[in-house]
């Protein structure tokens, strides 16, 4: 779920990872109590490294001040996102040399299987502003904090993605205004490390959300199936 600052819920998601031979299809939804959504799918093979074949994330809503519609196709080298230009939807595509180590979709996972050791780990992120532009994420780890599940405390790693200034101050910055802020992720530590929170904005000049895993509660009253 996504919370605002001050603890209050504004918007519910869900998660869903299928496995086909060596590729992962990955989505996930926000749906917001004001009616916007925040929808992103993604493919990509695993192996010996992730690599991303496909992501469409989509924003839309009172909730996001310009929405966005954009599409990267890896193997084909292609990037295609929606414009409103004088009240015009406008289709756009661009075709680009990509890099082999985009991670959109992905960084919740890079983070989680963060190379043992490393004191840095760099990769590609595809950035749409006026236009689309390959910038780099320098993900560092940033200390460690106790989390509480079911009653019993868990270590969980702190992880710190930065937006690389020379990567961004001449194609980002000016469209927004400033630098984008960092983005602090946490995962739990174990045999299989696992992404448990996120704070951050999730679009440009946008509020810090916090995103965390939610469980089940359960009602008191029984279930009623419908008449």
């Amino acid at each position: 779920m996504l919370k605002t600052n001050d603890g209050r819920v504004i918007a519910i998601g869900d998660q869903v990872n299928v496995i086909r031979g060596d590729k992962v299809h990955s989505r996930l939804v926000f749906r917001f109590r004001d009616g916007s959504i925040d929808d992103e799918s993604t493919v990509f093979r695993q192996g010996s490294v992730f690599q991303l074949i496909s992501d469409h994330h989509i924003q839309k809503g009172p909730s996001f001040p310009e929405p966005v519609d954009v599409a990267v196709d890896v193997p084909a080298g292609a990037v295609t996102w929606r414009e409103m230009k004088d009240g015009k939807d406008e289709l756009k595509v661009e075709h680009m040399d990509l890099p082999s180590d985009l991670v959109n979709g992905m960084v919740s996972m890079v983070v989680e299987n963060f190379p043992a050791k490393a004191t840095e780990f760099k990769t590609s992120y595809l950035a749409v502003a006026s236009k689309p532009r390959v910038v780099k994420l320098s993900i560092k780890p940033d200390g460690t904090d106790s989390a509480r599940v079911g009653g019993g405390s868990r270590r969980s790693n702190r992880f710190n993605v930065h937006i690389e200034p020379g990567g961004v101050s001449g194609v980002v910055a000016p469209v927004i205004g400033k630098q984008p802020a960092d983005v602090k992720l946490w995962v739990i530590d174990g045999e299989v490390p696992t992404f448990v929170k996120m704070e951050g904005e999730l679009y440009q000049k946008g509020p810090r959300w916090t995103m965390v895993l939610t469980s089940p509660t359960w009602v008191s009253e029984p279930f009623e199936k419908s008449k």
